[in-house]
């Protein structure tokens, strides 16, 4: 262990002492690790807190209560850190890729980024992962020595890798890019700065990702039930939640929905941590890595559920498409946002000065893919809010995207 207060990190975990630097070199911080750094700058960068706005299912209208990309992301971060914490993985790490990882999303949820693939489709299509490439790399635009935010190589890594290989060994796309490629922003960074794209990133990414579909798993289920799309007892389907339920009944009988709706949540993210802990140790165990280059060259991840959690992960996410992304209200608001970005897309390649002046720079001679390429940069950074005034200045008339499941909005139970 360590002493002098720091935190116990494991000898696989990725250390930041050790770290592989920054594509433009820059002087140590007395105060702050390189991931520490990465972190508040990820906190600070303007990408962040448009997060606020952007909506993961729901739209901005349909209530306070639901969840943003923003609440989603610190729930992830949390998730992130508990899984580090147990696992002595570096915490600062697996905080900033926590907190990263959505920066790349459009507004209105998947809806902007469905729209945007297909309006870019012929200009090399759009993928949220590469666009958080894009955005920590070129698009922020607040430092003077460079464009982007000068994130650490590990970091880079994480936000790139955290769902696994892009190319195997023989440097084909993996099964998730076989049939789209891998996305040009990510190949061209690469070909900078080179990201291991036939490897493994370290651990913290690793844990990042699964906090993210443990979150997703909790407030899905929270926010489908508050907003009336589905009953409690319609979860009784999957044997997962069927247990945790009977559980609730047996500690707490005659429950209000409100908080036994609370009580689900927080049990589905402590099973799934905790699966998470004993899994991830039991593999850590077998390889016994001795370095953060052995997870990374491991044949499969190290971080992960157990076959029995990875079933019920899979049949709460079955469960959630069928009831609440293909929910006929839900589809609904999609198709209108949908024609809100096709509108705005159409739009601006038409008379790109309709963007603001910083956005036009450059495009006057420039080729029908790059002018694309920055329309849909500038709709992907819009917040819900943004796009529906941008739309409302630009056209007579802008679909109205209010919408209520049971005109139900139930109070949230803290803590």
């Amino acid at each position: 262990m360590r002493q002098n207060g720091e935190r116990w990190r494991a000898p696989y975990a990725t250390d930041p002492a050790a770290a592989r630097g920054r594509l433009i070199p820059e002087a140590a911080s007395p105060t702050r690790s390189d991931f520490q750094r990465d972190r508040d700058r990820i906190i600070h960068s303007g990408a962040f807190r448009r997060l606020k706005h952007k909506t993961q299912v729901f739209v901005h209208h349909e209530g306070d209560h639901y969840r943003t990309r923003l609440t989603h992301t610190l729930e992830v971060s949390q998730i992130g850190r508990a899984l580090a914490r147990a696992l002595g993985l570096d915490e600062d790490l697996a905080e900033a890729l926590a907190l990263s990882h959505d920066l790349g999303h459009t507004c209105f949820g998947h809806t902007g980024e469905d729209a945007l693939d297909r309006l870019m489709a012929e200009h090399g299509g759009f993928d949220h992962n590469a666009q958080a490439l894009r955005i920590v790399t070129r698009l922020e635009r607040r430092y003077a020595g460079f464009d982007g935010l000068n994130l650490a190589w590990e970091t880079l890594e994480g936000l790139v890798k955290h769902n696994g290989p892009l190319v195997g060994p023989d440097g084909r796309p993996t099964a998730r890019w076989a049939t789209r490629g891998i996305p040009a922003a990510i190949l061209d960074y690469d070909a900078l700065n080179p990201l291991d794209l036939h490897r493994f990133a370290g651990p913290e990414a690793q844990a990042a990702a699964l906090a993210d579909d443990i979150a997703y798993d909790s407030h899905d289920l929270d926010d489908g039930l508050r907003a009336g799309l589905f009953e409690i007892a319609d979860l009784a389907t999957v044997p997962f939640l069927r247990g945790l339920l009977d559980e609730i009944d047996a500690l707490h009988p005659g429950l209000e929905s409100s908080r036994k709706i609370h009580e689900l949540a927080r049990r589905v993210i402590t099973r799934f941590v905790e699966d998470v802990i004993a899994e991830s140790m039991r593999r850590i165990g077998a390889l016994a890595p001795r370095s953060v280059d052995e997870i990374r060259g491991a044949p499969s991840a190290v971080v992960a559920f157990s076959p029995a959690m990875e079933e019920a992960d899979s049949e709460i996410k079955t469960f959630l498409f069928a009831r609440m992304y293909r929910h006929p209200g839900v589809l609904a608001v999609r198709a209108k946002a949908d024609l809100i970005v096709a509108d705005l897309f159409s739009a601006f390649m038409e008379a790109p000065d309709a963007m603001p002046e910083e956005w036009q720079e450059g495009l006057g001679d420039a080729s029908r893919s790059r002018r694309a390429r920055r329309v849909a940069d500038y709709i992907a950074g819009m917040t819900d809010t943004y796009a529906v005034l941008a739309h409302k200045r630009l056209f007579a008339t802008t679909p109205d995207l209010h919408w209520h499941a049971q005109n139900r909005e139930l109070p949230l139970a803290e803590g």
